[in-house]
């Protein structure tokens, strides 16, 4: 018999298939803001127009723009743009850009809530052995019009960098995540081809893994099934013609569905697990690091759950192909690296990566179950 719980988070909404610029006016309109703080890509900010046309949209209602997040979220970068917001006294918070962004807002928003101002303040706020601490809950929320397709945006969870410790770390807050999410999908034009591609596959690791858990129920798995659909087919038609305007929404829509497992209370595994470890310490891109794991996470589980990677490969197209080889075809066929080696990972950290690997949130919930380091250095060989 199934059981769970499925959460249906504080967003209040998505707009899908419309001009960020015509969008974000009547967001702010809908929600009475009169004073809001982008947080946006500094490219598409210094090199394009297009961040211009929304500040000329929203006006004077515009309380600043904050441009330079990098990847992976730092800490330092999270504490300078909530102490920006702070002194614009901003009533939402609206991102532009990649789920480091995305992210970046939802760490602000606590900090703002809970007087965090400094980069150690994090220490206050963070998930510690699974559990949040107890906080004021954000009362400045954001919007995001994301420009990649990884899905944090549909997410109440952030992960934050301690560039002390090379170790990316968890907040969560269940108003975290953003009141509106607007899927414009001529803005993500101006993505580079391997980030939008990149971040797919991480939409696609979301539904992959979602599907093949052990906690998976009809309403993750219906979505999921679909999500997974749309981003195979959309991707690959992504990457034939960049032009291709219907392709990028059928993309962002397939990672609109492919949250719904995280949402329905069911857990993510090894993929996502050794995903943050090597973003946080490594560096490798968030999207990077589901292309080079995902199928070697796959064909480490199949002993546990073969009749549900069996769902994965049909829903790709290949029914009775093994998934991990669907997978793993897919993957190269987008032109994306497929190997720790390709992401300049070797096996002098595997020991490092293990270690750090098995503290992370996701890798208890593996559906093969991980004892311990050693069965993660054997999954980490299969990917090298």
């Amino acid at each position: 018999m199934h059981k769970g719980r499925v959460a249906f988070g504080a967003m209040d909404e998505v707009v899908f298939g419309r001009h960020a610029a015509e969008a974000i006016p009547e967001q702010l309109d809908r929600l009475g803001a009169v004073s809001a703080f982008l947080m946006v890509s500094g490219t598409l900010n210094r090199e394009t127009g297009e961040i211009d046309k929304i500040r000329q949209a929203i006006g004077e209602r515009c309380a600043g723009t904050f441009d330079n997040m990098p990847s992976h979220t730092p800490r330092e970068a999270v504490i300078a743009a909530a102490n920006q917001a702070r002194a614009a006294k901003a009533d939402l918070i609206v991102t532009v850009g990649g789920g480091s962004i995305t992210d970046g807002a939802k760490a602000v928003q606590l900090c703002l809530a809970n007087d965090v101002s400094t980069i150690e303040g994090i220490d206050a706020i963070r998930v510690r052995g699974g559990e949040e601490p107890p906080l004021k809950a954000p009362h400045i929320r954001q919007i995001s019009v994301p420009t990649t397709i990884a899905g944090g945006e549909f997410s109440h969870i952030a992960g934050v960098t301690d560039e002390r410790t090379h170790v990316k770390q968890m907040l969560r807050h269940a108003l975290t995540i953003p009141r509106a999410a607007i899927l414009d999908p001529w803005l993500s034009v101006h993505t580079p081809e391997w980030l939008f591609l990149s971040t797919g596959i991480r939409a696609v690791d979301h539904c992959v893994e979602g599907i093949c858990a052990r906690e998976a129920h009809p309403y993750s798995d219906a979505q999921a099934i679909k999500g997974l659909s749309m981003l195979t087919q959309g991707l690959q038609r992504v990457k034939a013609d960049a032009g291709d305007i219907e392709a990028r929404l059928d993309c962002q829509i397939g990672t609109w569905l492919s949250m719904a497992p995280l949402s329905g209370g069911v857990p993510m595994g090894a993929s996502h697990g050794i995903g943050y470890v090597l973003g946080g310490g490594f560096g490798v891109p968030h999207g990077y690091t589901s292309c080079v794991m995902l199928p070697a996470v796959m064909r480490w589980n199949k002993p546990a759950n073969a009749e549900r990677q069996a769902i994965v490969a049909e829903a790709m197209g290949h029914p009775g192909k093994d998934a991990g080889d669907v997978l793993d075809d897919f993957i190269r066929g987008l032109g994306m690296p497929r190997s720790l080696q390709d992401v300049r990972v070797g096996p002098e950290h595997f020991d490092q990566i293990a270690e750090q690997a098995m503290r992370t949130n996701w890798v208890p919930r593996n559906p093969r179950k991980i004892d311990g380091p050693a069965q993660l250095r054997e999954i980490l060989l299969m990917a090298a």
